[in-house]
């Protein structure tokens, strides 16, 4: 399995965001010297739970502070990004860090309306925009000349620079957090980042996308290939003991869900606007928000046997976030030294 950072730091105030983007940049420095396989950034909007905001920008300053790790996006939200910006944007950083770029892509958050709002897009175009803009960077990425009419963009250029320094282009992978997200992506033959769901769930999901690959008339060592390639998603705090890892990890997983719908509730109240159904008071939280399925805390041996499933399942690397909510530097840093020194060879 590949081990991964997710680097998604919340700002609990505005008088925080310079304080933890400074600590997110030294977080990436020593998943960088531990020998991680990859850090991943995430994009949010206006309410501080990711405090840098814009992968792209901090994925530059991590493509020259690091040197070993791959760098990802889980996601760049498409339906916000023009796409020939972003283009050359990732074909700069595809210079910068000398191939180590995971451009991860989905259309954009499926809860929090203000993100879309705050960029004048419609919400209910994003998928269709995603499906542009995805198209026009792969052909822009050619290097030759370009001149695209299409539903969202009307676009002539006589060439993309820089080159992309990957050819033909940067690796791409698209995120589903559905099954029928996950079974488009498997019937293109591509593999899929898988947001946070249950060990039953996430099972379930990799045994489908094996089936659906060897539907469309792959053989067993392309379909493991593939496997090796798809990603799941987990919130992980390790400690020297059990009891040590639940009384600063539960908490923490607590607070940080309360200020991930701080603001979408807040928009509610004030808008009655929101993307999905606003949940019923007093159901139950999706496994996004569930601490049975979402958080992975304990020690070190306790850690590694809930994560043995996802290895069972063919999940090809974890999607690990290890500052959780308010808990501070010092204390994710420990939880991840501690995962790469005792979990990492158990698994």
């Amino acid at each position: 399995m590949k081990f991964s950072n997710f680097l998604f730091p919340a700002a609990m105030s505005a008088a925080d965001d310079g304080r933890i983007i400074d600590e997110t940049l030294q977080e990436a420095q020593l998943t960088d010297a531990l020998g991680y396989d990859t850090i991943w950034l995430a994009e949010h909007h206006f309410d501080g739970i990711v405090a840098y905001v814009d992968p792209v920008s901090f994925a530059a300053a991590l493509a020259v502070a690091t040197t070993r790790a791959r760098i990802g996006f889980a996601v760049a939200q498409m339906a916000l990004h023009h796409p020939i910006r972003f283009a050359e944007q990732i074909a700069l950083l595809d210079h910068l860090s000398k191939g180590r770029m995971i451009v991860g892509l989905g259309r954009g958050t499926a809860y929090n309306i203000y993100d879309y709002q705050g960029y004048g897009i419609d919400h209910t175009e994003a998928q269709a925009r995603f499906e542009e803009a995805e198209a026009i960077m792969f052909e822009a990425w050619k290097g030759q000349p370009l001149d695209h009419h299409g539903q969202f963009f009307n676009l002539k250029l006589p060439e993309l620079r820089p080159a992309v320094f990957t050819k033909p282009h940067p690796y791409v992978i698209r995120a589903a957090a559905t099954e029928h997200g996950m079974l488009d992506i498997a019937r293109r033959g591509n593999p899929f980042m898988m947001n946070v769901q249950s060990n039953a769930i996430t099972t379930q999901r990799m045994d489908l996308y094996r089936q659906t690959l060897r539907e469309t008339g792959l053989d067993d060592a392309a379909i493991a290939t593939k496997s090796d390639e798809c990603w799941a998603w987990r919130n992980v705090f390790v400690a020297e003991t059990d009891a040590e890892a639940e009384r600063i990890a539960v908490p923490a997983f607590i607070a940080m869900h309360e200020h991930r719908v701080a603001m979408r509730n807040r928009i509610y109240a004030e808008q009655k606007a929101s993307i999905l159904p606003m949940p019923p008071p007093g159901s139950a939280p999706p496994a996004h928000a569930a601490i049975e399925h979402a958080l992975v805390c304990g020690s070190p041996a306790t850690v590694a046997e809930k994560l043995g499933p996802l290895k069972a399942a063919g999940v090809g690397g974890l999607i690990m976030q290890f500052r959780l909510g308010p808990i501070s530097y010092e204390q994710a840093a420990a939880s991840l030294t501690l995962f790469n020194q005792k979990v990492a060879p158990e698994l």
